[in-house]
């Protein structure tokens, strides 16, 4: 055991240690956030009082989090940190596009299945109608049947069935199987651009950095099947505002759907009115089909 004689032999002392962590890429994780830890405290001259101030925020940030809400997922993707993660991973080693993107805090499991060209209206949602089509393809530009897919989204006010009790359980959420044409087909109403929640300690940090709260309007995806590695998207709807200036560094152009305004009779319910189109192609790389866990009961 090392006996420190200054501040320069911590991070020595810390580094011996961790060497000594048996799994090779926990080592590699371990010894590598201690050098970036600990050059971060050296860079900032980092105070007692704010070391303390700090342990507090992590404290308070686990209290904040609950079934329905996880703190620490919002502020990961509040400092570009899931956006990171996520392009790092995916599209050749973030060399080319991808449409794969960000979890969120909201999906569920078991999601309720749901015929193609059904709608995810569970409970009444007033709002223009969406027709929603996506297609999923392979990287040959093939497209794949049997795909196991999860949609999701906020409500024209801009809040997830598990923020609000009067939405009933599981509205705006289903689980649908592409046929062979790999395409995926369902009735919605057409979500709008929302703030997330600024009274926890997410909340506080952009206050403090002067940051709207706002994300663009979009539909959530995760798709599934073996020999492909699961396809985590979010579609954006390219009229809406906010698009630059997501407050989770989410959007790409990969990721921007085609929005189109109808007005007339729907070509298959006949219902008139003002309705809109969503369409998007998405492609899923071969790899390992594995759920996430979700962020959220």
């Amino acid at each position: 055991m090392t006996i420190l004689a200054s501040q320069q032999d911590v991070t020595p002392a810390v580094q011996k240690v961790m060497a000594q962590t048996t799994d090779p890429r926990l080592r590699e994780i371990m010894t590598s956030l201690v050098t970036h830890l600990h050059g971060f405290v050296r860079d900032v001259r980092l105070t007692e009082a704010e070391f303390q101030q700090a342990t507090r925020i992590l404290n308070t940030m686990g209290q904040q989090s609950n079934d329905s809400h996880n703190e620490f997922v919002l502020m990961a993707g509040s400092l570009g940190v899931s956006s990171l993660v996520c392009l790092l991973n995916n599209g050749d080693g973030g060399t080319t596009e991808t449409t794969q993107s960000l979890l969120g805090p909201f999906w569920r499991m078991h999601h309720p299945m749901t015929e193609n060209g059904g709608s995810i209206l569970r409970s009444d949602t007033p709002g223009p109608r969406l027709y929603g089509t996506f297609t999923f393809l392979d990287q040959a530009g093939d497209p794949i049947e049997g795909l196991e897919v999860d949609i999701w989204h906020a409500s024209p006010v801009g809040l997830y069935e598990n923020q609000d009790d009067s939405q009933a359980e599981f509205n705006l959420r289903g689980k649908f199987l592409t046929g062979t044409d790999g395409v995926v087909r369902f009735r919605s109403v057409k979500p709008i651009g929302y703030p997330i929640p600024t009274t926890t300690t997410v909340g506080t940090l952009l206050k403090a950095q002067h940051r709207h709260p706002y994300r663009p309007a979009h539909v959530h995806v995760l798709a599934h099947k073996p020999g492909f590695k699961t396809l985590i998207n979010q579609t954006y709807v390219d009229e809406t505002d906010y698009l630059t200036s997501d407050v989770q560094f989410g959007v790409t152009e990969a990721l921007i759907g085609k929005l189109e305004r109808q007005t007339g009779p729907h070509p298959e319910d006949g219902e008139v009115g003002e309705w809109y189109t969503l369409e998007h192609t998405l492609t899923l790389e071969p790899g390992e089909s594995r759920l996430p866990i979700p962020p959220i009961k």
